[in-house]
């Protein structure tokens, strides 16, 4: 009899309180509080004050001497971070599976090579017909091509003519293109390399690599006379290696890069994610890499009106005009030049950009009649007559990711008491190390709008924050709610629009909530850029999106706490990405919460490869290392004495 009347009491303390329904709490939260534009707009001011300035060498020694721990600092740090030695450093495997029918003056020979372990690219080396003594050698990379990969016209009509005037090269195919055409290749899937612990520009650094090894180590190289040339993604690969490769005497780079500037300006600029590889920013920026190069014969070429991306007049000044003193500090400004091509102006390596090409490797080559390219056209190879064959069960770059993944280990959690305590102490410092975490303040909570009806009372925030970005938030409360109320956080990876629910069930149980959208969720997220666009890029510069919400979340946390008189909140999120974040912050500042509450989360982030979850999908969730070092379990622990419970 008592409980029945104790249930009864309740029941009626609890619709005493019951002022809400998710559809009278909707409009405060579908009110846009901040606009895509003006999210665009503080990223990239965020974004720009942290790209590095070239340096000023006072010497061509100096400039020798500094790139060249440059070059070695980028390689250990950059490139080959996370990959295994013996994958790095281990022998050329290459597959000669004979010639081929070629055409008068060459051959053309098929070749199938090892990137890592289970994973085969192909290539088809060109031979000039009479081949004796030492010859020039080029490597020939694609770009963003399609299927037709290695078959595209313009390249097979580049290494004819380069294997017609005495040079050995090769015709690399490229990951995700031609032979190596898998949804699993697609290039986003580098960013599940990243979660694993390897950064994704080592997969692509190898793979255009061993093709440069093969060539170099071929009895006939002239190893005075070695280049490296490509369109697009190629132009890409061909400034990196080139670069960082001193082997490579002479580059050709083709509408492939622009400085990071750019990247942040407009978003066509952007590329993928091994071009804007986590952390390579604070190494070097393509300007960099570009300075690198000298004194070695560079000829940069970039369309005028490129319909793809880096428009040359808007490129040259950082990748060009801002790179000739270097080579002057060495007397040889001739060996650096520029063409800008305006026919057909859009995005292309077609004759103009051939012979410009050509001229420049027959000068510092010293081999005549390359200014002008023959009729090709009946010697160009159908895709078929050029499949060389990889295997049937060869590797992709998220079945790569995927194994990499399978190799984590990592060490026990102690029991609970003082060890425990001990390893969360210092688990949290590297977790904070992992993320590159800087905790924020708010600087400045703007009151945009408020509600004060029906028993309900709601005020609408942007909240400003200590680094320039912003966030936005609505606080509800039951007028006759107790004061202080208890307090919940409410976070959902849809947007607050869609935390109606959650809401109203908090505030019907007395309590005040406050409905947050952290950077790239809800209206405090781009959408023209979309935010992958940004995340790449905030990598690269040596930041990670995911520290960015969690500190988001912990200064509000502090900041709602003082506002709301609760000593501790309880934080409730939706979601896959919210709750990663929710967790994180919970894990740095675990003296927060009281209790954090997960709604359709996952238990692991071994989610990410299963699903898969592709990159566009959730982009601040690639966080090179995280995976490698630690999983929701592990941040769980490091929550207490909060608890996190999982609502399936």
């Amino acid at each position: 009899m008592i409980n029945r009347i104790l249930a009864a009491a309740i029941a009626l303390c609890v619709s005493a309180l019951a002022q809400t329904e998710p559809g009278s709490v909707r409009p405060m939260l579908e009110a846009d509080l901040l606009t895509p534009d003006v999210v665009s707009f503080q990223v990239r001011n965020y974004l720009i004050q942290k790209v590095p300035a070239l340096p000023k060498p006072a010497s061509a020694e100096a400039w020798t001497a500094q790139s060249k721990t440059m070059r070695e600092k980028f390689l250990r740090e950059v490139v080959f971070h996370g990959w295994p030695a013996e994958w790095v450093n281990g022998p050329l495997k290459v597959e000669d599976l004979g010639l081929m029918p070629s055409g008068p003056g060459y051959r053309m020979r098929k070749l199938r090579y090892e990137i890592v372990p289970g994973f085969y690219s192909v290539g088809i080396l060109y031979e000039p017909e009479k081949m004796t003594g030492k010859v020039p050698v080029i490597l020939n990379v694609n770009g963003h091509v399609g299927p037709a990969g290695k078959s595209v016209e313009y390249k097979q009509k580049r290494c004819i003519h380069q294997a017609r005037h005495g040079i050995l090269n090769l015709n690399l195919e490229w990951i995700s293109f031609g032979e190596l055409t898998h949804k699993e290749n697609q290039h986003w899937f580098g960013a599940h390399l990243d979660l694993a612990g390897a950064n994704d520009m080592g997969l692509f650094y190898l793979a255009m690599r061993k093709g440069l090894d093969y060539l170099y180590q071929h009895p006939n190289a002239d190893h005075t006379r070695v280049g490296v040339t490509g369109l697009s993604g190629g132009g890409w690969q061909t400034i990196v290696l080139s670069s960082l490769d001193e082997r490579v005497t002479l580059a050709v780079p083709v509408a492939g890069y622009c400085a990071v500037t750019a990247r942040i300006e407009r978003a066509m600029d952007t590329g993928d994610v091994e071009q804007n590889a986590p952390d390579m920013q604070l190494y070097a920026d393509y300007p960099h890499l570009t300075a690198m190069r000298a004194p070695r014969p560079t000829l940069l070429v970039y369309n005028a009106e490129d319909n793809c991306c880096f428009r040359a007049p808007l490129v040259k000044p950082d990748i060009y005009d801002a790179v000739v003193p270097f080579f002057k500090l060495y007397g040889k400004a001739a060996s650096f030049a520029w063409h800008m091509n305006t026919d057909p102006s859009e995005h292309n390596y077609q004759l103009d950009n051939r012979l410009a090409a050509y001229r420049f490797i027959g000068r510092h080559f010293g081999i005549a009649g390359m200014d002008s390219e023959e009729q090709l056209g009946p010697e160009i190879k159908s895709y078929d007559e050029l499949i060389v064959g990889i295997p049937k069960d060869n590797l992709t770059v998220l079945g790569l990711a995927r194994k990499l993944a399978l190799r984590v280990s990592r060490p026990a959690i102690p029991p609970e008491g003082a060890a425990r305590e001990a390893w969360a102490v210092k688990e949290r410092a590297r977790l904070g190390r992992v993320l590159r975490y800087k905790p924020v303040t708010i600087a400045r909570p703007w009151k945009l709008a408020n509600t004060h009806n029906k028993g309900l009372e709601t005020r609408s925030y942007r909240l400003d924050f200590s680094n320039g970005l912003s966030a936005t938030a609505v606080w509800f409360r039951a007028l006759d709610a107790r004061d202080p109320a208890p307090a919940t956080i409410v976070l959902n990876e849809n947007g607050k629009k869609a935390a109606g629910a959650v809401v109203s069930d908090r505030v019907n149980r007395g309590e005040q909530v406050l409905a947050v959208d952290p950077i790239f969720h809800g209206d405090a997220a781009p959408s023209k850029p979309r935010p992958s666009v940004f995340t790449q890029v905030i990598s690269a510069l040596g930041e990670r999106p995911l520290a960015l919400e969690a500190a988001q979340l912990i200064g509000t946390v502090r900041w709602f706490g003082t506002q709301s008189g609760a000593r501790k909140l309880r934080l409730e999120a939706s979601g896959f990405r919210a709750q990663v974040a929710a967790t994180i912050a919970a894990a740095l500042a675990p003296e927060l919460f009281s209790d954090v509450v997960i709604r359709n989360g996952q238990a692991s982030l071994a989610h990410i490869y299963d699903a898969p979850v592709e990159y566009g999908q959730a982009p601040d969730l690639f966080c090179l290392d995280l995976y490698k070092e630690f999983d929701l379990d592990r941040l769980m622990m490091l929550a207490a004495p909060a608890t996190i419970t999982i609502v399936r």
